[in-house]
């Protein structure tokens, strides 16, 4: 296009600045000098310490942006925008500038995304029209409008430079990315196509990153709006495993011609998945009518279920496709932990391991006791390079069961070098295959 006035014109007023203040406690320090001399390194900091006030609470402000979705004053925007805020203003973007204080009605941190509302009083709102993300095409025009800096009604203008970014903000990343001018402050603000309709929410950039954004695709941002408003909370399908991609690597340990589907390295007792069949080393390739190419459209698929359909799964197993029917549950919001490390040396592998005693098992956690405990990496090793670390516990090799040390060392000790080794090993309440070549 020529000029994208007209649409910024039409489309700024129903864009608001969000400021948000949050309580945070720290210490304010009184200035000490410290000692002349050669102590004064060593005493520093330590005075400073002693000397300083206790904890006080402050007030913190920040800045982001939002979308009028509607007449009766919803407003859409990032979930981190608004997260442990004791105060929300949304300013509207028209000739007064008014501010109105806002209640949140829902948030959903796994897809960062909350619903506010403020009280139209009487007042006509510009809203926005919510567009088709799954019609995006790479290349095609967008406009982001925003409050980057502070700096409200500030309109920028790109392309779709990608779509499906999977940037590790959270379990189910599928950005859209542009090189539309994205800042601090643009967080919640709508992206749109040269239609005027808002495809997309910004939210990341890569810091030091020029002309890289990143925002939620609004078909995403659709299948919660429902709940958020209704429910102030989103409810997720779950079937209970852990998956990991299936590396050319491990295609090639499970006799795959192609690296495909979600690998199933584990499942929970009791959990759907169990009850349908599915089991470790399994690669599911279809789910609810949907292919899997990769392991995070798994995730993606699942929470789009609403819990107790009962869907269609097909898996890869032992080289033969297999259908299984599953009955999806809702899913727990559950944060996972690291065990605590231990270490010692041994050098075959690049690991030493060790057997899981009582008393181990109560000091990391370990519920199953059986396999062995990695208790030392070597920098460097083959293991180290397959991402294995002290404290994960491995359960098979090469789809065998590792129960104890004897067992592990005898299956170790047959290994030539170049060989592949397939570790299943657990980490916390997760579970992941990993392959390992033998250099020596």
């Amino acid at each position: 296009p020529q000029s994208f006035a007209d649409i910024a014109e039409r489309l700024s007023p129903a864009v608001v600045n969000i400021s948000t203040t949050r309580v945070v406690k720290e210490r304010s320090m009184v200035p000490f000098p410290a000692p002349p001399g050669p102590f004064e390194d060593f005493f520093g900091d330590e005075l400073r310490k002693f000397f300083g006030e206790p904890e006080r609470e402050f007030k913190r402000q920040s800045l982001g942006s939002g979308f009028i979705l509607n007449k009766e004053g919803y407003i859409i925007t990032n979930h981190h925008v608004i997260e442990g805020a004791t105060e929300i203003i949304v300013t509207l973007s028209n000739n007064k500038h008014e501010d109105y204080e806002a209640e949140v009605v829902g948030k959903d941190a796994n897809l960062d995304i909350a619903l506010l509302k403020i009280d139209p009083e009487g007042m006509e709102f510009h809203t926005v029209v919510l567009g088709d993300s799954d019609k995006l095409r790479v290349g095609e025009w967008v406009v982001a409008i925003g409050n980057p800096f502070g700096l409200g009604g500030t309109v920028t203008a790109g392309i779709v430079s990608q779509k499906g970014r999977v940037i590790g903000a959270g379990p189910y990343d599928n950005f859209i990315q542009t090189d539309a001018s994205i800042n601090p402050g643009n967080s919640g603000g709508p992206l749109f196509n040269l239609m005027g309709e808002v495809v997309g929410v910004n939210t990341a950039i890569i810091a030091g990153g020029q002309g890289i954004g990143f925002a939620i695709p609004v078909n995403m941002v659709k299948e919660v709006l429902v709940q958020l408003k209704e429910k102030g909370k989103v409810t997720r399908g779950w079937i209970g495993v852990s998956i990991q991609e299936v590396t050319t690597e491990l295609a090639e340990s499970f006799g795959l011609e192609e690296s495909v589907g979600a690998l199933v390295s584990s499942v929970m007792p009791g959990d759907p998945a169990e009850e349908a069949g599915i089991e470790p080393g399994d690669i599911i390739v279809e789910f609810d009518g949907k292919k899997i190419d990769e392991v995070n459209d798994l995730p993606r698929t699942v929470a789009s279920v609403p819990p107790g359909k009962k869907v269609e799964v097909k898996v890869v197993r032992d080289g033969k496709e297999k259908t299984l029917f599953i009955t999806v549950a809702e899913k727990r919001e559950e944060v996972a932990e690291a065990p605590e490390e231990l270490g010692k040396v041994e050098e075959k592998l690049g690991l030493a391991v060790q057997s899981i005693t009582p008393e181990i098992a109560e000091k990391l956690g370990i519920e199953d006791t059986e396999g062995v405990l990695i208790s030392a990496v070597k920098r460097g090793s083959p293991a180290a390079e397959a991402g294995l670390r002290r404290g994960d516990t491995v359960r098979e090799i090469n789809r065998k069961p590792v129960t104890n040390v004897e067992e592990y060392n005898k299956i170790i000790k047959a290994v030539l070098k170049d060989d592949i080794i397939l570790f299943l090993v657990s980490r916390g309440d997760r579970a992941f295959y990993a392959t390992i070549k033998v250099k020596e």
